[in-house]
C-alpha cells in the first residue's frame, strides 16, 4: 500500500474513532491525512471506498485472528486461540470493529468485494465451530454455533466500548467473555462428546 494511502486510512480511522461515521468527510479527513482531496478520490473514490477498505481490513484482520494452526490441539483449544484474538483484534483495532459491527453510517452499503470479506471471516468461524461437532452435522447446525459464539463476543466487546463501569474494567471484560465462551463450548462438547 502506498504511502498516501495508508495516511488516508489513518486519517479516517482517527476520524472515525473520535466522531464515528459523521466525521468522514472528504475534506475532514484530507485536511487530517494532509492530501488533497483530489488524491482521496484517486486513491478511493472518495468516502465509499475509504470505508470500504476499513471493513475489508476489518474483517481480514476478523479472519486472520480465527487463522489457527489446528495441529496436535483440542477443537476446544483452537476455539479459544480463535476468541482470544478476535477480542484483542476488537481492542487493538476498535475503529475497524465499530465500522464492521454497527457504527456505520446509513448511507454506506458495503461492495460486493466488503461483503465477499465478511463471508469468509464468518465462513472461516464456522470451520473452527465445526470441530466441536460430529462431521454428520449438518450445515444450518455449525452456522447456529458459529453465530451463538459470535453473539457472545460481540455482546461482550458492545458492552466494554459502550458501558462506563468502574467496577469493570478491560481485562475483566476479556475475562468475562473468554469465561462465557468457554462455558458455553464445554456444553457443546458435552451434549455431542
Amino acid at each position: 500500500m502506498s504511502q498516501a494511502k495508508s495516511k488516508i486510512l489513518s486519517a479516517a480511522t482517527e476520524l472515525f474513532l473520535s466522531g464515528g461515521t459523521s466525521a468522514l468527510s472528504v475534506r475532514a479527513i484530507s485536511k487530517k491525512a494532509g492530501v488533497s482531496t483530489i488524491g482521496i478520490y484517486s486513491h478511493f473514490n472518495g468516502k465509499q471506498g475509504i470505508l470500504d477498505e476499513l471493513y475489508i481490513e476489518g474483517f481480514q484482520l476478523v479472519h486472520d485472528a480465527m487463522n489457527i494452526d489446528v495441529e496436535g490441539q483440542s477443537p476446544k483449544d483452537i476455539i479459544m486461540q480463535g476468541v482470544q484474538g478476535y477480542l484483542n483484534i476488537a481492542e487493538k483495532y476498535e475503529a475497524h470493529y465499530r465500522l464492521i459491527f454497527g457504527e456505520s453510517d446509513s448511507s454506506y452499503t458495503p461492495s460486493d468485494i466488503a461483503q465477499k470479506a465478511s463471508e469468509q471471516a464468518f465462513n472461516r468461524l464456522i470451520e473452527l465451530a465445526s470441530l466441536l461437532l460430529p462431521e454428520h452435522t449438518s450445515q444450518g447446525r455449525k452456522q447456529r454455533i458459529a453465530l451463538e459464539v459470535w453473539a457472545f463476543l460481540h455482546g461482550y466487546v458492545s458492552l466494554k466500548h459502550h458501558v462506563i463501569a468502574s467496577t469493570v474494567t478491560p481485562e475483566q471484560w476479556n475475562y468475562l467473555a473468554l469465561r462465557a465462551v468457554e462455558t458455553h463450548i464445554d456444553t457443546i462438547i458435552d451434549k455431542h462428546g
